[in-house]
This record gives C-alpha cells, sequence and structure tokens, in this order.
C-alpha cells in the first residue's frame, strides 16, 4: 500500500511537472495571480487541451475562502450557461438517430407547448431554440424569481411571453428556448434531461466528478462555495440557486479536469479516445454561424477581434486573427468560461467562484495568448487599471448621484390597499402583505421591504437577518401600481424585461374568513331606487345578492362588511353598521358610480 501511495504521489509530480515544463507558459502563473490580485476572486481553476492532451490544469486562491481550502484541478464549480452546449449536442445526437430534424417545430415534440401567437407557433423551429432566433427576449425573471422543478410547469408560462420581434428577425439571448430543447431529448428518449446527460457525455467521457443538480453539489467532495464582492469589495459568501426546472439551461457543476474531456471531444472532430460520442457532422455546424449576434466590429485595443455570431449553444468570434468558438457561464457565486479554438487544436476552460467575474474572460485570454504566439495583451495590468479608472470615476460621481424620484409625494391609497396576490401567469405569484404599518413581498419564502419611491410607486429592498438593506434604496426593482374604475388597485407593473413594457402583476385581494353567524347580519332584501336587491346565503356560507333580470353574484368578503363581486372586476359591496351595529344600508360600489340601497322592513 505504501508503494502504491508513492507511486501516484509521484505520478501527480510528474504531471505537474510537465504542465510547467512547457516553454509557451512560461511566466503564464505570474500573470494568472495578478489577475487573482487584481479581481479580489477567491478562486478559479484553468486547464489548457491541445490536441488529445491536458498540458495544463490547476487551482488557484480558495474553493473555501472562509476556511481557507485551497482551489484544484478537481475542485467542482457551476458551470451556468456553459451547459448549453451539452443539451444542444443531445439534439445532435436526436438527429443522427433520425428522431427529430431541426427544422420540425417543437410542437411536434411536446404537444401542450404554445408560444404567444400563432405566428410563433406557425413558424418557430427547434433550429430556432438552438440559435435565439425566436423573437422573445429573455424574460428570466419568469424562472429566476419564480423557480419550479417541474419542467412542464415552465413550459405553461411560454404561452404568456411577448416577443420583441418577428421569428429570425433578430438574435436574442434565451433560456427557455434551451429548456424547451431539454423536454425534447426527454419526450424522445422516456428519461430525464440529467439521465440522458449523464448516459451520453459523463459516462462515456469519464467525467466522474461532474453532476446536474444543487442537492449533487452540496453532498460532493471538493466543491467550491460562492462568493461575489459587496459594496465596499469585501468578499462575500452567495446561496448556491437552485436552477430547478430550467436546468438544461445552466445546471451542470463540473471540474476543468472533468471539462478538459468535453473541450478534447469538441477539437476533435466529436471524437474521445477514437470513440464518437457527438456526430462529426454536428459539430461542425454547432461551431459555424447559424445567426448574426451583433456587427463584432474591431476596437482599437483589438483589431483582430473580429465579428459576433452564434451556432448551437457557442458564441463564435475572432481572436487575434484565430477563430474562437466560446460560452460563458454565471449563475450566482460562480462564472466560467469554455473556449474552443479548432483550427488550432486548442481548447481552455476557467472556472470561478466568483459571482459576475472577469475572471474567466481574463484568464482565457492569457492562456490563449501563450498558446497562440500571438502579440500579448497584458491582461492583468489592464483589467487593474481600468478597475482602478472606474472605482474613481464612482467616487466622483457620488456627490451628484442621487435618487431620481419626485419629492414630497404620497401614495394614492393606504397601505392595506395595496396588500393581495399579485398574479402574471407568464411569470407567477407574490404576495403583499402589512405589517407592523409596513408592506412586505412575500415569495418562496423570500421576503422584501416595499419602500415608498413616489406616487404609486415602491421599490422591493432586500431584508437580510431582519434588517433592511437601505444601501439598496434607489436602485432596486420597482414596482408601479394601478387602479381600476372604481378606484381599486388592481396590477401591479415590474420593470423586469427591459425591452418590453413592465411586466403586469394582476391583484386579487386578500379574503377574509367570515362565519355563517356573521353573514346572517347581511341577509334580507334591500329597495335601490325602487328596484328590490336580495341578499341570501347558500353554498356553504357563501353570501350572494341577486339584481333582479341580472344573474345572482356572489360575493367575496375582504375585510369588516365589505365584499368583492368574485365575477366582476371592480365591483364591490359595502354593507352600512348603524350606531346601533345593525346593517340597515348597503353600498353598491361600481365603475359608474357609488349606489345606496336601504334595507326593506319585512312584512
Amino acid at each position: 500500500m505504501k508503494h502504491l501511495k508513492f507511486i501516484i504521489a509521484l505520478t501527480l509530480l510528474s504531471t505537474l511537472a510537465f504542465a510547467q515544463t512547457d516553454k509557451r507558459l512560461k511566466g503564464i502563473e505570474k500573470q494568472f495571480n495578478s489577475v487573482l490580485e487584481s479581481t479580489k476572486a477567491p478562486g478559479f481553476a484553468v486547464a489548457i487541451v491541445e490536441g488529445d492532451k491536458i498540458i495544463y490544469a490547476k487551482g488557484f486562491g480558495y474553493a473555501d475562502y472562509e476556511n481557507k481550502v485551497p482551489a484544484n484541478a478537481n475542485t467542482l464549480f457551476a458551470i451556468g450557461s456553459s451547459t448549453k452546449a451539452f443539451t444542444s449536442a443531445l439534439l445532435g445526437l436526436h438527429r443522427e438517430d433520425d428522431k427529430l430534424s431541426f427544422d420540425d417545430s417543437p410542437r411536434k415534440h411536446i404537444k401542450e407547448l404554445e408560444f404567444f401567437n400563432n405566428d410563433m407557433n406557425n413558424q418557430i423551429t427547434i433550429k430556432d431554440l438552438m440559435r435565439h432566433s425566436t423573437g422573445l427576449p429573455r424574460h428570466d425573471g419568469s424562472w429566476y424569481f419564480f423557480p419550479s422543478h417541474n419542467k412542464d410547469s415552465l413550459i405553461a408560462k411560454i404561452k404568456y411571453h411577448e416577443p420583441f420581434t418577428g421569428v429570425r428577425q433578430q438574435w436574442y439571448y434565451n433560456n427557455f428556448g434551451f429548456l424547451l430543447q431539454g423536454v425534447i431529448t426527454e419526450r424522445i428518449t422516456g428519461k430525464t434531461w440529467e439521465e440522458n446527460i449523464e448516459n451520453e457525455f459523463f459516462e462515456p467521457l469519464g467525467m466522474e466528478r461532474s453532476n446536474t443538480t444543487i442537492e449533487a453539489m452540496k453532498s460532493s467532495s471538493n466543491a467550491s462555495l460562492g462568493y461575489q464582492l459587496d459594496k465596499d469589495r469585501n468578499i462575500e459568501k452567495m446561496d448556491y440557486y437552485d436552477i430547478a426546472g430550467m436546468s438544461p439551461a445552466g445546471s451542470i457543476n463540473s471540474s476543468v479536469n472533468d471539462m478538459s474531456k468535453w473541450l478534447m471531444t469538441w477539437i476533435n472532430d466529436g471524437k474521445y479516445k477514437d470513440e464518437q460520442i457527438i456526430p462529426e457532422n454536428y459539430v461542425k455546424e454547432a461551431m459555424s454561424s447559424q445567426m448574426v449576434v451583433a456587427a463584432g466590429l474591431p476596437s482599437k485595443e483589438l483589431p483582430e477581434a473580429q465579428f459576433a455570431n452564434y451556432g448551437y449553444g457557442w458564441f463564435l468570434h475572432s481572436y487575434k486573427g484565430h477563430y474562437m468558438v466560446e460560452h460563458g457561464g454565471n449563475i450566482d457565486g460562480f462564472s466560467a468560461s469554455v473556449a474552443l479554438y479548432p483550427s488550432d487544436s486548442l481548447g481552455i476552460v476557467v472556472l470561478a467562484n466568483q459571482n459576475g467575474s472577469q475572471v474567466p474572460r481574463l484568464i482565457r485570454n492569457i492562456a490563449a495568448d501563450y498558446m497562440l504566439k500571438v502579440n500579448k495583451t497584458e491582461w492583468a495590468k489592464k483589467h487593474k487599471e481600468d478597475t482602478e479608472k472606474a472605482l474613481e470615476a464612482l467616487e466622483e460621481a457620488k456627490d451628484d448621484m442621487g435618487i431620481s424620484n419626485v419629492k414630497n409625494t404620497k401614495p394614492s391609497h393606504t397601505k392595506i390597499d395595496y396588500t393581495g396576490a399579485y398574479e402574471n401567469k407568464g411569470y407567477g405569484k407574490f404576495e403583499i402583505v402589512m405589517e407592523n404599518d409596513s408592506l412586505f413581498s412575500e415569495l418562496n419564502e423570500d421576503r422584501q421591504y416595499l419602500n415608498h419611491f413616489h406616487y404609486d410607486t415602491f421599490e422591493f429592498i432586500d431584508v437580510k437577518n431582519g434588517k433592511v438593506d437601505t444601501t439598496a434604496i434607489g436602485s432596486s426593482i420597482k414596482i408601479n401600481f394601478s387602479t381600476n374604475t372604481a378606484g381599486d388597485i388592481d396590477y401591479g407593473h415590474i420593470e423586469i424585461e427591459g425591452l418590453l413594457d413592465p411586466i403586469a402583476f394582476k391583484r386579487t385581494p386578500n379574503t377574509i374568513d367570515v362565519d355563517a353567524k356573521t353573514l346572517e347580519q347581511y341577509v334580507g332584501k334591500f329597495d335601490l331606487m325602487g328596484q328590490e336587491i336580495k341578499a341570501y346565503i347558500k353554498d356553504e356560507n357563501v353570501l350572494y345578492v341577486f339584481v333582479p333580470g341580472q344573474p345572482e353574484y356572489a360575493l367575496v368578503p375582504t375585510a369588516t362588511h365589505k365584499f368583492n363581486f368574485k365575477t366582476l372586476e371592480g365591483f364591490k359591496v359595502e354593507f352600512i353598521e348603524a350606531d346601533d351595529k345593525s346593517i340597515n344600508e348597503v353600498k353598491f360600489i361600481q365603475p359608474n358610480g357609488t349606489f345606496v340601497a336601504k334595507r326593506k322592513n319585512e312584512d
């Protein structure tokens, strides 16, 4: 056993030594460490492959910053949207097996799927999902703020997602297109997307540490924790975010050693150790331009970085005259970059445990400069200078920064009038409640304070450890309330999709429980300008009113003596209590006015 341990240790040391002796990489670690320092990242790992060999793989900094646990080439990181190339590759396998065509409508495979209009239903193809050409904006708030483990419930939301342009008119990133690709795979194979990823890629490639769920990440050894920089640029731990049912768009967790095998597969025409993992024709097609992202004009700093296109789950660029295929990844606490240079048989993967980090891009470019033998850009130095300039500009602007609200305004209603359930079928449902004379939103056990901004506009402010984060005031997501013709708050409008008008969440007032004995006081006949109106109880303690010539209306109790019509928006009833506590009048509050009816004496 001692001899075996010695052999393993010797092998490890020789591998590291081999990585260090590649002459092209001389001095690279100094650059890597400079990036770690200037970005204040907890840690990252990087691997470089050439042909069918790993020529460099190493971790820097910490996987667990608080406990100073080092990151290494086997440390797990969330790779976020770098998952997308895996998902689309499954469809490449299905096409090879004649199970689908990329020109199929996704509705051929997902029968219940509906888009916003018939134009989209009739025109959108699977290829549009793969290259982001559906005409839909991101609608990320629909899954990020309202997550679900049920993929079918997420699919049901798509019907209500408004497009911003026509099908194939403009490229625009949309995660739901990759959810649908994952579900198509499930319908074809009868297995979950997660099982297909494991069976088709993880197992044949020997990606033994990789997984597809937060639960697996949490239970894995050598798994990194996620971090962000707080407002003072201090390293702050973040909770893992469970992407849940949106897994085909970005749920893979992996290490750079495991991801190296994925890179080798792509730069070797879909083969790994002489086994065809991905069809060769699909590999070439996926790495070819399928949609123009942007003009991608060269800059003064990088005159040889040109064009910006998209394949299938891959962004396409030119980097210093070399064809580059890349996809980044960002999810709470983690950032990634997986890059291929197919003409150079080169692959680079960088995984970092820092939220929205520049680390993957910087490390990738440094590694590419060394490997491609091009003029080196001092990426670490440039980032440090750019960061210092940005911080100085921010500091100088602080005196001029203010909250852009209209001062000394008040809400149009009392706070209780804003409470209720708010729902948009394309997004989800949340509650607004009042506690100690303050308004709070509640969603999935997450609570936010509603701070009055101006008029009927409030802003969502995080509550951390029971305290309102006052540093976010003036810069948070806002909700604007509207009223119907009866004067009730009817919608909350939230700007969470920048290409569209604010998303409208319909309000349903909170209801209260009223027992049969209490309801009895409202029962009777009332005279409304010579017309007899009846109030009565049926259907297990439900109060109804009946107006001659109209259907009977069920009433929903919302407050003491107050009811809403169950089926008519903007119609309310309020019973008026006399000094002796009896009910002798009732107000009918309607969009066209308020009418008072008096109780009739019983004969």
